[in-house]
């Protein structure tokens, strides 16, 4: 007989099935015995009724512990009170794959003993609900992008220089020569867009920060789309574009998953274009009005991010940020060139900056003058400076740290249950 996944059951009622899967709970009733199944498509509950039921693999039911990998097959019933509308009556029990005294219990543990354990934490309900979740974020942004016509593209994870800034890299010994693990791929995400129009990269990427905060991990995947031909106001639209539609996405196929993790659906869906947009300079009065003033030419940090988000129902652009904050190779408004046509989007309810992205220097003399100002080697960068030197475009691109969407899409109070192993500042085990 073949397998059958536990979400396909309601489907075969009065039918006899076989199922795999891994024990979540076992208790005996007399001569009844429940077990509560789950192979990762769904649970079930399997009734085993006298004595007939054939046993492989086992001679006592005390040997059925938590996590115990067994095969049942049984006839299918409707049952309106399980949460699937079924549940099988057993006729035999198989053992795959014994579990005693498995390590994590229903009650609570601490967060160092969960990571420490995140091998085995995976499998309870609530993180199989994100990482479900997460999956579907994932498919949602490679369809919006591949329907719209951009072309997926690989960049290098080992690079020579950096996106960002240069405390952040994670350097390596690349054959007597240094090099980082990337930051971004975005720089030679705009080589491509030269050569196909519209691409994007999803990967993974690095940041050396050593911070301790629920927004940040040392290793991540991003999504950088770039865009030949588009300046920074079709940037922004495809941006808030791209949003509202895995937000959609999600909620329309993972609302079970995120109503079983506690998730508050509302604010979910007032997420729609356009998004509200304010300026730097709009951004500093609204905080100062708050009591939260800040000098121009600083950076916004946590607390006002936080601060300035909770005065919209939706995602929020903060635009035209200081030059001097933003990275060598953004495009300075022509009309103020003390500010960069740069903007981060802030999601609702303390997430902060999920995305953030910028019209790109296309004219080589400035992106020469920038390089000079960073201190950054014209050597290390002659590839990206030939792509204004030959044919170059206005063109305009941005990056979105899946995690933070996920913690944001999900009301996750930390980004390390976002991954299936979060590499934090003090952990890179298991």
């Amino acid at each position: 007989m073949s397998n059958t996944y536990i979400k396909s059951l309601p489907e075969q009622i009065g039918q006899t099935v076989r199922i795999q899967g891994w024990v979540t709970h076992f208790r005996s009733s007399g001569k009844i015995h429940f077990i509560i199944l789950r192979d990762g498509t769904g649970v079930v509950q399997c009734v085993v009724a006298g004595t007939g039921v054939s046993q492989v693999g086992f001679s006592q039911w005390e040997e059925i512990g938590t996590e115990t990998a067994i095969s049942v097959e049984g006839l299918v019933r409707a049952d309106p009170r399980s949460p699937m509308g079924v549940e099988i009556s057993a006729t035999e029990i198989g053992l795959q794959g014994q579990s005693l005294d498995y390590p994590i219990a229903p009650k609570e543990h601490g967060t160092d003993f969960l990571m420490a354990h995140r091998h085995l934490w995976i499998r309870s309900p609530r993180q199989a609900s994100i990482l479900r979740i997460r999956a579907t974020i994932v498919r949602a942004i490679r369809g919006f992008l591949d329907s719209h016509g951009f072309i997926v593209a690989d960049p290098p994870i080992l690079t020579p220089a950096a996106a960002e800034g240069t405390t952040t890299l994670f350097g390596i010994d690349y054959f007597g020569d240094p090099a980082y693990l990337s930051q971004s791929g975005q720089l030679y995400m705009e080589a491509l867009a030269m050569a196909l129009g519209r691409v994007y990269s999803f990967g993974p990427t690095f940041r050396a920060e050593k911070s301790k905060t629920r927004r940040h991990l040392t290793e991540f995947w991003m999504v950088e789309p770039e865009m030949a031909f588009v300046e920074f106001e079709e940037n922004l639209r495809w941006q808030e574009q791209l949003v509202e539609f895995v937000v959609a996405q999600v909620l329309g196929e993972c609302g079970d998953d995120l109503l079983s993790i506690g998730r508050d659906l509302a604010p979910l869906r007032r997420v729609k274009a356009p998004f509200p947009r304010i300026t730097y300079d709009q951004a500093l009065g609204r905080l100062a009005d708050l009591n939260m003033e800040i000098p121009w030419g600083e950076d916004l940090g946590a607390p006002h991010e936080t601060a300035l988000a909770e005065q919209f129902d939706r995602p929020v652009f903060i635009t035209h940020f200081p030059t001097k904050l933003k990275a060598f190779y953004m495009q300075p408004d022509a009309l103020r060139p003390e500010v960069v046509l740069a903007a981060d989007l802030l999601a609702p309810e303390g997430y902060g900056e999920i995305v953030g992205g910028s019209q790109r220097i296309h004219e080589l003399s400035l992106l020469e003058d920038r390089l000079t100002e960073h201190q950054l080697s014209p050597e290390v960068y002659s590839w990206y400076l030939d792509l204004r030197r030959y044919g170059s475009v206005p063109h305009s691109g941005f990056g979105m740290g899946l995690e933070r969407v996920v913690a944001w899409i999900a009301g996750l109070d930390h980004v390390r249950e976002t991954t299936a192993f979060a590499r934090t500042l003090n952990r890179v085990w298991p």
